[in-house]
This record gives structure tokens, C-alpha cells and sequence, in this order.
């Protein structure tokens, strides 16, 4: 019998009333299990009772009963009490999963047994509409509500997700095209086979949830159709209850009992989708304001005439490898041999913190944010951005027309259009820096490596004009493992030394199972960063490399444990004391590790402070 169609009621042979199987009965159509009595007692029991049951139908009631269906090779007939049991059962199966689905959290961390000793108003209303519709209507709207139940179980899911990624929420807006981003991400840290395996089981999910969540609301629908009487005194006891309960604020745990998380979660998410559809204007209005676009380009950037200036980035560089006390210990000593490996070779270095715009993942925009002037906090700005005639700190480089603009940028292994905004005179993506090595998880190129080859391939050249460099170093990307580690730089060759490296490294899926782990982990990547910086120039700057380094954001919550901070370090390094002159202004610590309460800056205000600085 379809989910939508009437049928004839037939009263229970025994008399009482027995609870449908919800796969059958839809409506104000009743359907309670009986046993079939055999022969032509049976005939005319249906007889006599068609027009009672039609009466019966008319006036909706829920006393009568349908004849029992076979069921699956006709159990239902041959075993009834289990069939009723079965039925029973399925009900308040749909009604714990529709509680559920109303009570979990969007946020692992906050997942807990108080969350789910609560009253949602949402249940009650729910159940007051289904009450009061006809049941035409009623079987629509429990078909709708189902869909948009599960619509919502997909998008708490999907929070969750980006929360231990990139705490924050999933934005219905701009965040669809990180969907994409993370498939890359699946496949080049676990293979096409491992791809395939997870957006299958994702489509899976999806399409289990939406079907498990209308099943359990048509399903209710009927239950609450069938036993009218009851539905309505339960509803208005529970709407009592709630009512009474957020009035006097009554709390378990600390946690409110009435709740309307529900509907609150929603109007926020609403907000922040009419917030997102107006956020091009806002941007575009911001993008539209920039100090130094009159500016002459002899006049630009002249306190670093004649220097090779490198802006590098250290993936997933941030506050917590420097706060945190079970990684601080060993960053503190990378830092402080980092200082020493420095001043050995004449340079001396200031520190401060910058505010990421992102945090956990989202690396270009933290590069456009620093680059640009200008708060890029989400994919479309992004676009928004390289596709705008906003300058950015090394297009200014470029204008001057005294340096050499060059980007090495092993993470890049495809068409990267957006380079040429950012006034890159040439790019060396993951394909062009000569490395014939093994990947380390999402890490086409050890950092080492990549220093070494930007080395070879741009600053050792003689007779060449001054070079700005914008220089991103990927090793300490995530899953941080395998991990490579400093070798003899003249032992680097074309990189096939690392293959032993890597063989000897960890294996992601283990280390993934502990937080520890990836812990620590992560925090030997960022020493493995540090160390190649240092070195680097230690062995080949001089008295005219001036080297500004940084994290580009914190790292997943799994490493942050729940910190909000989305503070950076930045360092800027040099051999000519008239640099480091020129930004004494900035109170920034001295050495390669920022003070606690050194000066904290939002990303986007470097980019015109750095030029205001260097400026004639």
C-alpha cells in the first residue's frame, strides 16, 4: 500500500485497538495488527462492519482497524505479537530520532549527555501543527518538515566538520567551493581510492539522513492521527511543562532545560546569509580605499633600495606552538638556537603577532589578507579580490621597478591563474623547482628543498637586479606526517634522498588516531620550518637580505584544543641595522619569539604600516 493512500477500515477482531505498522497508514487511515480468522467467519465479520468503518473514517477517529497486511512472507499474520511489538517499537524509534536531531549540538566539544536532557520548543510546535492540519495537509507538511529535518541534521554535520577544521561554522553563503577544496585535499593525502571511498560514503549519509528523518515525522504524524486524544493531552502537558520551565529558568548542570536552541541557531544562520549576500558591496567599498595608490613609484618602498627582500610564510604557523606547555618547551629551544644560528652570521630580528583572518585551513586568504590591506575572510572576497585592480605589497614591489618579483610556491601543482594579481614576475609552482623526490602527504616539496632551489634558481645568480620573494613553506602542512628533517645541504641533490626520509617517517592513519600525536607531530614540522629558515640564511644571506617571516593561521582545533586565538608570529630579520631602524616604532620583541604582550596587529593593517615604514 502506498505511503499516500486511503483505505477501507476494518474493526479489530478482538475488539481493542492495536498500533499499526507505520509503513502502511497514513492520515486519519488506521491500521492496527490483527490475527486473521479463517474461512467465512472472517468474510462477514468485514461485511457487516463496512459501513461502521466508513462512518468511522468520516468522523476521524482512530478507534477502528485495518485489515493486517501480509508483511514479508506473510509474518505480520503468522506472528502478531511480534509484529506489534515491532511497530511499537518503530514509533518510539522516529521519536527518539526526531528528539535527536533536535537536541545534538553542531560542535563536537560541546557534545555531552546534558545536551540531551532538554526540552525543545521546536518538538511542541511540530506537534501542535500536525494536530490541528487536515490530513491532506498534514501528510504534506510531515513529508516537508522531514526533508528540511534532515536538511538540518546535514548542516549541523557539516558545521561540525568545519568547527574541527576551521572553528567556525559552515557559511551557506561562500563555503561551498571548500567542498571542493577538501576533495583535493582527500586525494592528495590519501589517494584517488581514498577520494572516492569518502565522498561515496558522504553521498551515502546524505541521502540516509534525509530519509531516516521524513520517515520518522510521516511516521509520528500517523501515530499522533491514530491516538488524537492522547497526542493532544501530551502536547498540552508538554507545552505547560515548557512554558513554566523557561520562565523560572530551570537548569540541569547549568544547562537550561526549555530550550529554543533550535530556532535561534537558524535565525543566526538566516542573519548571517542576508550578511554574506550584502558582503561584495562592503568589500568592494573597502577595496576602493588605498593610501598609496597616488603614490609615485620612486617614492615607494626606497628604504629597501638594493635589498633582496623574502616574505615567507611557515604553514600553520601559529600562537599555540609557542604558547601551549607541552609544545612550548621544544619550540622555546628551536627559537632560541634559531637567535643564536642567526646572530652567528652578524643578523639581528624583531618579533610581534598578526590576527589571521582564518584559522585551521584557508592559507590563500591569509596570504591575500597580509598582501593586500584588506580583511579577505572568505572564498568570495577572495575572488572578488584577483579579479580587482587593488595593489598588494608585491605588486608595489614590482612598480618601482627596481626588483626582480619572483614567487616559489611548491603547494601550487596546477593553472593558478590569481598569481598574476599578486605582481609575481615569475612562479615557480611544485613542477618547476627541479625536485624529483617522494610527496610527504599533502607536501609536494620539503621546505629545505624549496629554499634550496629558490637558492639555485634566483639569489645565487650574479649580476642580477635585487629580488622580492614571496616564498610559502609547505611541509608544516596538514596531517603533518610523514614529516622530512634537515639533512647536509649539499646532500639535497634533486631530492630522491628524501625517499629513505620518508620511509622512515609516521604514517597519517596512525598518528591520526591520537590528538597527541598529532600534537607533536605538528610541532616537529614547524621546528623542521624554523630550522630550514634559519639555516638558509645563515648560509647564503648577507648584508642586504632582509627576511620577513610568519604563520599564515593557527592549526586545527585538534592542535589548538579549543583556542580562540587566531593569532600569528612574525619576525622580520636583517643584517643592516638602518633596517630594523626603521620599525623600532612597533615595540616588537626582540629575537625570533614574539613576547606575550608584544603588539598584536590585525593582518591586514602590515601590508600599509611595512610601506609607511620603508617609505622615503
Amino acid at each position: 500500500m502506498s505511503l499516500f493512500t486511503r483505505s477501507r477500515q476494518l474493526p479489530d477482531t478482538t475488539g481493542g485497538e492495536a498500533e499499526a505498522d507505520g509503513g502502511g497508514a497514513t492520515g486519519e487511515e488506521v491500521t492496527d495488527e490483527v490475527v486473521e480468522e479463517a474461512g467465512a467467519a472472517e468474510t462477514t465479520q468485514a461485511s457487516a462492519t463496512t459501513e461502521t468503518a466508513e462512518s468511522s473514517e468520516t468522523a476521524e477517529t482512530s478507534e477502528a482497524a485495518d485489515s493486517p497486511r501480509p508483511g514479508w512472507f506473510g509474518w505480520r499474520r503468522r506472528y502478531p505479537r511480534t509484529a506489534r511489538g515491532v511497530s511499537v517499537g518503530a514509533s518510539v524509534l522516529a521519536g527518539v530520532l526526531v528528539l535527536l536531531v533536535l537536541l545534538f549540538p553542531n560542535r563536537l566539544d560541546h557534545m555531552n549527555l546534558r545536551s540531551f536532557f532538554r526540552l525543545p520548543v521546536e518538538a511542541i510546535v511540530l506537534a501542535v501543527v500536525l494536530l490541528v492540519l487536515p490530513p491532506k495537509a498534514r501528510r504534506i507538511v510531515a513529508v516537508l518538515f522531514g526533508v528540511f529535518l534532515g536538511l538540518f541534521t546535514v548542516l549541523k554535520f557539516m558545521d561540525m566538520g568545519f568547527y574541527q577544521t576551521l572553528a567556525r561554522p559552515f557559511d551557506l553563503v561562500f563555503d561551498w567551493i571548500m567542498l571542493g577544496n577538501a576533495t583535493d585535499w582527500l586525494r592528495e593525502s590519501f589517494g584517488r581510492t581514498g577520494e572516492i571511498l569518502a565522498v561515496t560514503g558522504v553521498i551515502v549519509l546524505f541521502i540516509a539522513v534525509l530519509a531516516l528523518c521524513t520517515w520518522a515525522v510521516v511516521r509520528l504524524a500517523n501515530v499522533m492521527s491514530r491516538h488524537r486524544q492522547t497526542a493532544v493531552g501530551t502536547t498540552l502537558v508538554l507545552g505547560t511543562v515548557w512554558v513554566t520551565c523557561f520562565t523560572v529558568g530551570v537548569q540541569f548542570g547549568g544547562v537550561s532545560f526549555a530550550t529554543k536552541g533550535n530556532t535561534e541557531f537558524l535565525a543566526n544562520r538566516v542573519q548571517h546569509v542576508r550578511n554574506g549576500l550584502g558582503d561584495a558591496k562592503v568589500f568592494e567599498k573597502q577595496s576602493a580605499v588605498d593610501a598609496f595608490a597616488a603614490t609615485p613609484p620612486d617614492q615607494l618602498l626606497t628604504g629597501l633600495h638594493g635589498k633582496d627582500v623574502m616574505f615567507t610564510f611557515i604553514e600553520s604557523y601559529g600562537r599555540v606552538a609557542i604558547d601551549d606547555p607541552a609544545m612550548a618547551p621544544e619550540i622555546d629551544a628551536t627559537l632560541k638556537k634559531g637567535d643564536a644560528t642567526l646572530k652567528s652570521a652578524g643578523f639581528a630580528s624583531r618579533s610581534g603577532w598578526l590576527k589571521s583572518p582564518v584559522t585551521g585551513a584557508g592559507s590563500w586568504m591569509a596570504h591575500s589578507t597580509f598582501l593586500s590591506g584588506l580583511w579577505v575572510k572568505n572564498q568570495q572576497r577572495y575572488l572578488n579580490l584577483t579579479s580587482s585592480k587593488r595593489a598588494t605589497l608585491t605588486s608595489y614591489f614590482q612598480k618601482t621597478g627596481d626588483w626582480r618579483t619572483v614567487g616559489i610556491v611548491p603547494g601550487v601543482r596546477k593553472s593558478w591563474p590569481e598569481g598574476k594579481y599578486f605582481g609575481l614576475d615569475h612562479i615557480y609552482d611544485s613542477t618547476h623547482l627541479g625536485y624529483k623526490g617522494p610527496y610527504f602527504s599533502w607536501t609536494p616539496v620539503p621546505d629545505q628543498f624549496s629554499l634550496e632551489a629558490f637558492q639555485k634558481l634566483e639569489h645565487g645568480k650574479k649580476n642580477r637586479d635585487p629580488i622580492m620573494a614571496e616564498i610559502i613553506l609547505a611541509s608544516s602542512h596538514n596531517p603533518w606526517s610523514p614529516i622530512a628533517h634537515t639533512i647536509d645541504w649539499n646532500d639535497l641533490g634533486d631530492g630522491s634522498v628524501f625517499e629513505q626520509i620518508k620511509k622512515e617517517g609516521t604514517n597519517p592513519t596512525e598518528v591520526w588516531k591520537s590528538q597527541e600525536r598529532v600534537r607533536t607531530e605538528y610541532r616537529k614540522a614547524i621546528q623542521y620550518s624554523v630550522d630550514s629558515l634559519t639555516q638558509w640564511m645563515q648560509r647564503y644571506g648577507d648584508e642586504n637580505t632582509v627576511l620577513v617571516f610568519l604563520g599564515d593561521h593557527q592549526p586545527v582545533p585538534t592542535v589548538t584544543k579549543g583556542s580562540t586565538s587566531m593569532d600569528v608570529p612574525i619576525t622580520i630579520v636583517a643584517k643592516d641595522p638602518k633596517v630594523l631602524d626603521r620599525v623600532d616604532g612597533w615595540n616588537w620583541t626582540d629575537g625570533l619569539k614574539p613576547a606575550d604582550n608584544a603588539p598584536e596587529w590585525g593582518m591586514d593593517k602590515f601590508r600599509d604600516r611595512f610601506m609607511t615604514a620603508f617609505a622615503k
